[in-house]
């Protein structure tokens, strides 16, 4: 993509309404754009990394044994009602009437919807277990949306429901989302903690959130030390396997959300304790019969009883990875995307646009990444280079490849780590070489 023609509105100033280091960059960088209070515009370049993150927990969910479905955003209120929840679930639902004079909601969740397709679907246990997820937007209704992404309204988020048997195979499904995630966010270049978690207005008595620590994080967390480095292979484990004892490893340090702390215990982990604040990026939790007796979803099993469905539910937030992200890393000239997330590979600074050998060389390299599969920005706007590199730190992409007359003439370029800042001069073909293993 060349930067002329792409649409990428920078800002040189720090707006004022944002507080936080996400929400400042995300409008700097012009990925996001404010519609009303908590709702955004994604634009081009958030829009690329939105839709990056998409695919890999879609691969990790599917790797899972979770097929994808799509529900609606706009959901009946019976439904909500059979459940119980309709009146429980309190302002951050938004109430509709259609023009039938017929009570919809913006769905905040989607239990009560999951449970009445399949209750009006499957009647055996040979069609058990099943784990069925959409991404979908969401909408809840804050009293007073802030942080830009990170406490909005309208989100983006991957849901997912199992359905089993019993409480064994609840369990199995419970281990195999616990593990999908931790390799999710590992592949999102996050350091995300487990943490025994409050299950809120979902319901459930087991229930997990994933923490990204970070100082502008939301909430206080706590935590057993060896969590920070802990190293467990998961890319080798067997995604349908038994997973408890992956599980149970990683659950028996302690580690709790502000609501789950426990005084003694910390006072008895001294020097091993840290105290962090934390950005939830996923929740999971096990309910069991909640919904599948409220609103009369039952199977027989093989005895011909009628039993009620096992199930759980298994939240991602998608758009607020966007945010965590960038909270977790970047420094103060702008983002540092892991390279998996990042919109492009990799930035062409072109430092003299309208020179000959500059064009030339820019383009080659621009059509050579192209050829081995990476996506390049080009900069070729008559700009200062200042102005270049600063924008091009701003939106964070791994690699910076800086051309320049000066290093032309000697037969260079300079390839620029994003992460690291380290700046190597070297052959065009070396710098290909790098980024792509081989030259195109």
């Amino acid at each position: 993509m060349r930067l002329t023609e792409f649409f990428m509105p920078t800002l040189k100033e720090n707006p004022n309404e944002a507080q936080i280091v996400s929400h400042r960059f995300m409008l700097r960088a012009g990925m996001i754009r404010q519609s009303s209070a908590g709702i955004y515009s994604w634009l081009p370049l958030g829009h690329r990394v939105l839709k990056k993150i998409e695919q890999i927990v879609r691969e990790e969910q599917d790797r899972a044994g979770a097929q994808e479905l799509l529900m609606p955003t706009i959901q009946p209120a019976e439904i909500w009602r059979e459940s119980g929840r309709y009146d429980d679930y309190g302002k951050e639902m938004l109430r509709i009437t259609d023009r039938h004079d017929r009570d919809m909601l913006y769905g905040p969740t989607n239990e009560e919807l999951i449970t009445e397709i399949f209750r009006d679907s499957v009647r055996s246990y040979r069609d058990l277990p099943k784990m069925l997820y959409h991404i979908q937007w969401k909408f809840r209704d804050e009293v007073r949306p802030r942080f830009g992404i990170m406490r909005g309204r309208e989100f983006l988020m991957k849901d997912c429901y199992s359905f089993d048997l019993d409480y064994d195979g609840a369990r199995r499904a419970y281990n195999r989302m616990f593990v999908a995630y931790l390799r999710t966010f590992q592949r999102l270049g996050l350091k995300a903690i487990p943490m025994a978690a409050d299950p809120g207005p979902i319901g459930g008595d087991m229930s997990h959130e994933f923490m990204i620590l970070a100082e502008t994080g939301e909430s206080e967390v706590a935590c057993h030390i060896n969590l920070l480095d802990l190293d467990i292979d998961l890319m080798g484990l067997d995604p349908k396997g038994d997973m408890q004892s992956t599980v149970d490893s990683l659950t028996s340090y302690y580690a709790a959300t502000d609501e789950k702390r426990d005084p003694a215990i910390e006072a008895g982990l001294g020097d091993d304790l840290t105290v962090a604040r934390g950005i939830e990026v996923g929740h999971i939790f096990y309910f069991g019969t909640k919904y599948s007796v409220a609103m009369n979803a039952y199977v027989n099993n093989e005895k011909g009883d009628k039993v009620a469905i096992e199930m759980g539910s298994y939240g991602i937030g998608v758009s607020r990875l966007v945010g965590g992200i960038i909270e977790a890393s970047h420094d103060d000239d702008g983002i540092i995307w892991p390279e998996a997330v990042a919109p492009f590979d990799a930035g062409i600074i072109n430092l003299r646009s309208g020179d000959e050998k500059c064009d030339a060389a820019s383009e080659e390299i621009y059509l050579k990444l192209g050829n081995a599969g990476k996506d390049a920005l080009i900069d070729d706007r008559d700009q200062r280079g200042g102005v270049k590199f600063a924008d091009m730190d701003l939106i964070g992409l791994p690699w910076q490849i800086i051309v320049g007359p000066r290093g032309l003439e000697n037969g260079v370029v300079e390839l620029k780590s994003r992460a690291s800042g380290e700046r190597e001069e070297m052959s065009i073909d070396a710098a290909l070489n790098k980024l792509t293993g081989s030259v195109g």
